[in-house]
């Protein structure tokens, strides 16, 4: 391995805290990976990684050295960009909703692929929170206002929202017609990822969003399972309008409060800061754009 390669080693080691994980992310033996970083923290003079039985993270040093390694390496991998075949290639980690890939992203995969032959995809599926930069996750689509996640965020679409129950629900607990009228209801709690607690179902009145928390007998911490309980009767749902559209149109779920929708959901890609765009992360956002602008949401 000469220096380059090394330097990309060892940033993968770190990103990853895993001599393994790195090692098969970038088709290396665990073995040859030791002893390249072995001879990397001759070269440089200094120990870079402490390691121990489960974790591997940087010294003091290894960390300065990281930040350099990251910019020395963008700044290499943009300058070969720009005077090789510049078609993007290589693997791409996108982590998003099972449903959204499936309503949106899967329809038109065959035509990115056919206009980016070089590229590959791995999606991963889930609400769950990601850690991008560890996980070597590329990009992760997620709805919703984001926190300050030290990632970059690309606004892709707002999606509509809507309020529903079954009609056995709404037989037995009466069509709610204003929020003054939610009093003896029940909802289905959806249990956020990122606090643990139930997710308020949110009304828009008099121009303003609030928020109205219910008793609920059940939860759950994944869409797929809340829109099932909505179904079966057990309380009012709040969810994206493609996600409920069939049943709603079938008749296995109503939709109540039409004058108070919740506020839309802003739907964004979040990747890493890096100070050169990948080329088949740039191409891929860019194709999400046009998706997304075209899809009814």
């Amino acid at each position: 391995m000469d220096r380059l390669d090394r330097m990309q080693l060892f940033v993968r080691v770190v990103e990853r805290c895993s001599f393994t994980a790195a090692a098969a992310d970038l088709g290396l033996g665990r073995s040859t990976a030791t002893e390249a970083i072995k001879q990397l923290e001759v070269d440089v003079g200094a120990r870079l990684l402490e390691r121990t039985t489960r974790h591997v993270r940087p010294t003091l040093d290894g960390q300065a050295f990281y930040e350099r390694c990251r910019s020395i390496l963008s700044d290499v991998d943009h300058a070969e960009n720009v005077f090789r075949d510049a078609r993007p290639r290589g693997l791409l980690r996108i982590d998003a909703n099972v449903l959204l890939t499936r309503t949106f992203l899967l329809p038109r995969l065959p035509e990115f692929l056919a206009l980016h032959p070089l590229i590959d995809i791995h999606f991963g599926q889930g609400d769950r929170l990601v850690d991008l930069v560890r996980e070597g996750v590329d990009c992760v689509i997620r709805a919703g206002d984001l926190t300050d996640s030290g990632m970059i965020a690309r606004r892709l679409a707002t999606i509509t929202e809507v309020t529903c129950a079954s009609p056995g629900y709404i037989e037995t607990h009466g069509m709610p017609m204003s929020p003054d009228d939610l009093e003896g209801h029940v909802m289905v709690g959806f249990i956020s990822s990122r606090t643990g607690e139930v997710i308020p179902l949110e009304l828009m009145v008099g121009g303003k969003a609030r928020e109205f928390v219910l008793p609920c007998r059940v939860t759950a911490n994944h869409s797929d399972t809340t829109h099932d309980m909505a179904k079966l009767g057990l309380g009012l749902v709040q969810a994206p309008r493609y996600r409920l559209q069939q049943d709603l149109k079938a008749g296995r779920l109503v939709e109540v409060l039409k004058d108070y929708p919740p506020s839309p959901t802003p739907l964004s890609a979040l990747y890493p800061q890096n100070r050169h765009l990948a080329p088949r992360l740039r191409v891929f956002l860019n194709w999400l754009v046009t998706i997304f602008a075209e899809a009814e949401l």
